[in-house]
Order: structure tokens, then C-alpha cells, then sequence
């Protein structure tokens, strides 16, 4: 999403950027403070800082009948997930949100997203809910998968589920809000234009990740959704945070806001 941005493909008259990479829940964590003018974010963490920013027409992670999966070491139903001790990437990740709505009742580990593999392969936890490459490499490592959760939600709700989304401060002037909104869509769509330069960039910051499963994971996340959130993205984002609420997992309901 960040290459033509990064190489400065794509620029502005009014911004310069510099990139801070961290994992999902640190920015989640940063935005609770309003450290980054723009940044990613969980769709779950919107709730927490929705008093802060809005969020990105363009830069959402959506899943389309598949996303974050619960994996474990041996053949387990989705049915048997509730008092499990399960290894979770935060709680303010859209998956952790997600698995609590599908099953209020189990022990959250909270684990680096990197380490839950482990976790599970150890047996210090039952399950672990993988968020990032795991979704495809858990079988080579020997592990079952238990529930896809964005598959679930597209079987019970017929809409795609969005993960994470770029947001902006609200602080920011209306003018620099449309040009950050630009050049997130102007890079975007430049590196689904130009996929195999792009992929090449992303491919230093890959977790040992052969060129075609990245190319594969790339696919799923990056997409048309993510070029411009439509309609169907903010219709799951506000039944995802609806639901949220509903079930007590959410301290306030929230309507979602995005900006272009």
C-alpha cells in the first residue's frame, strides 16, 4: 500500500512522509494517544479513538470470505473452542473482536503475533488466532485449522470483513485530510498497477515468505476494497461495532466515520 509513497512515486506539494513500521497492536496502542497523524489501525481499535480520528476512504485490509484463523496442533471443531486457553495478537485486533463474537468464553494469551505458532506448538495455549502470514503457511508447520473466522462472517452475514484501516487525525486541516486521502489512493492504486515492482519493495519486510505465498497474501488484502471502501466495507464495519456493543465487548456504540 505505502511503496509508491515510500519511493516516492507518488508526492505531494503540502506533505512529506516518513515511515514508522510497527505491528498492528502498537498503532493501535500509539492511536489511543494520538502519536501519528496517520496511521493503521485495527477496525476494532476505532471505537478507542474514534474521539481522534477517522477514518480512510482508501487502505482497508478487508477479508472476503476468509481472514484470521484459529489454528491448533491437532484436528479440533469450531464447537470446542469455548473455555480453550487461546494465544490472541491483542485485544484491540479486529480477529480478537471477531473470535469474541463467535465465542465469548475462552482465556486470551496475549501473545506477539509472530509467537503464537509457537505457543500452539509448545502447548502452553490450545489454540492460537493467527492474523498475518500464518493464514497460509499453518499447515506446512503441522497445525489443523479450527475456524476461519472471516469465512464465518461471511457465512453468517453475507458482507466481507474488515480487519484493519488507515485513519487520520481529526486535528488535521480539511486540506491536508484530502491530500493524505489522495496519496493513500494514488499509492495504492499505483502498486496494483505496478504489482510485481511493488511486491518486490514488500518483499524486504517479509517474514520469511517465499515470492509466490506473499504474492498470494498480498492478493487477498490488497484488492479493490482496499482502493476505496464502497459501500459493503462501512456496512460490516458498523454492524461489526454494533455487534460489538451489543455484546459488551465494545464500552460504547459507535458510528463509523471514514473521510476521502
Amino acid at each position: 500500500m505505502f511503496y509508491a509513497m515510500a519511493t516516492r512515486k507518488v508526492q505531494s506539494p503540502l506533505l512529506t512522509v516518513r515511515h514508522v513500521l510497527e505491528d498492528i497492536e502498537s498503532l493501535n496502542k500509539k492511536a489511543l494517544e494520538g502519536v501519528y497523524p496517520l496511521t493503521a489501525i485495527s477496525y476494532h481499535a476505532y471505537p478507542y479513538v474514534a474521539d481522534k480520528y477517522m477514518l480512510m476512504a482508501s487502505g482497508s485490509s478487508v477479508g472476503d470470505g476468509y481472514g484470521p484463523m484459529l489454528i491448533a496442533n491437532h484436528p479440533m471443531s469450531p464447537g470446542e473452542v469455548k473455555g480453550k486457553r487461546i494465544a490472541v495478537p491483542g485485544k484491540m485486533t479486529t480477529a480478537y473482536l471477531v473470535l469474541k463474537l463467535f465465542q465469548p468464553d475462552f482465556e486470551a494469551i496475549l501473545t506477539p503475533f509472530d509467537q503464537i505458532p509457537d505457543a500452539v506448538r509448545s502447548g502452553n495455549v490450545d489454540m492460537g488466532l493467527v492474523i498475518h502470514e500464518a493464514q497460509l503457511t499453518y499447515s506446512k508447520g503441522g497445525f489443523h485449522n479450527v475456524l476461519n473466522m472471516g469465512k464465518w462472517w461471511k457465512q453468517e452475514h453475507g458482507l466481507p470483513l474488515p480487519l484493519g484501516a488507515n485513519a487520520l487525525l481529526r486535528s488535521l486541516p480539511a486540506d491536508i485530510q484530502r491530500e493524505c486521502c489522495r496519496l493513500m489512493r494514488e499509492s495504492i492504486q499505483h502498486a496494483l498497477d505496478h504489482s510485481d515492482e511493488a511486491l518486490n519493495y514488500a518483499m524486504q519486510f517479509a517474514r520469511d515468505m517465499e515470492t509466490p505465498l506473499a504474492e498470494k497474501f498480498v492478493g487477498m488484502y490488497v484488492n479493490h476494497h482496499t482502493v476505496d471502501c464502497g459501500e459493503d466495507v462501512p456496512k460490516a464495519a458498523q454492524k461489526l461495532m454494533d455487534m460489538g456493543f451489543e455484546a459488551g465487548i465494545i464500552p460504547h456504540r459507535i458510528q463509523v466515520e471514514f473521510v476521502r
